[in-house]
C-alpha cells in the first residue's frame, strides 16, 4: 500500500486535491466533525477540561472557537483530547484498506503529530496567498484570529514544502489537477 500525506497551508485546496486522486482519503478534519456531532465521551472529555465553553452536545463548533480564542492553552487541551481519537480513526481507516493500492491521508497536522511514515509519499499543495484568503473569507466560520492560532501549532510551510516529493500548484482548476495528479500517480505506481 503507498500511502499519500497531503500538505500545504489552511485553505490551499488538500482536501479538494485528495479527493481527485480517486483513491481511499482519510480526512481528518470530517472525521473531528463526526466526533463533536456524535462522541459523547469526547463532548464529556472537553466538558471537564473547558467547562466555561463547552456545554451542549452535539458540540458546536462556535462553542470551540470561543474555548481557543480564549486561551492558548484552550487549543493544546483541545488537540490533547481530539487527537488521540483521530490518531485511532486513522488506524481503523488503515485497517480497513490495507489491500488499496494507495491510500490518501489528509490530515493538517500529519507531520507535526508524526502520523506519516518514512516511505510514505508527502505532496505538498501550493497556492497563492491571495486566492487562499479569498476561499477563506467564504467560510462560514471565517475568522483571522483563529487561523493564526492554528498556524502557531503547525511547522512552517518552507518546513513541509521542503520534505514534500512533489509539489502541486493549485490555481482552483480541477483541469490543472488532475493532470498533475495523473503524472504524480504515473511516477509512484
Amino acid at each position: 500500500m503507498i500511502r499519500i500525506g497531503i500538505l500545504g497551508n489552511i485553505g490551499s485546496g488538500k482536501s479538494y486535491v485528495a479527493k481527485n486522486f480517486g483513491y481511499p482519503v482519510f480526512n481528518a478534519d470530517s472525521e473531528v466533525m463526526e466526533l463533536y456531532k456524535k462522541d459523547k465521551r469526547i463532548f464529556k472529555k472537553l466538558r471537564k477540561v473547558l467547562p466555561k465553553y463547552i456545554y451542549t452536545f452535539p458540540i458546536n463548533k462556535n462553542e470551540i472557537i470561543k474555548a481557543i480564542l480564549a486561551k492558548e492553552l484552550n487549543l493544546k487541551k483541545i488537540i490533547k483530547i481530539v487527537h488521540f481519537e483521530i490518531r485511532k480513526k486513522m488506524n481503523i481507516f488503515l485497517k480497513k484498506n490495507k489491500k488499496k493500492k494507495i491510500i490518501i491521508l489528509d490530515i493538517p497536522l500529519l507531520l507535526e503529530n508524526k502520523l506519516n511514515k518514512k516511505n510514505d509519499v508527502l505532496i505538498f499543495i501550493h497556492a497563492q496567498k491571495s486566492e487562499i484568503l479569498k476561499r477563506l473569507r467564504k467560510r462560514k466560520n471565517y475568522d483571522l484570529r483563529l487561523i493564526n492560532k492554528f498556524k502557531k501549532i503547525q511547522l512552517p510551510l518552507k518546513y513541509k514544502k521542503n520534505k514534500s516529493d512533489f509539489i502541486i500548484k493549485n490555481f482552483f482548476n480541477k483541469k490543472s489537477i488532475k493532470e498533475d495528479i495523473k503524472k504524480i500517480l504515473k511516477e509512484i505506481l
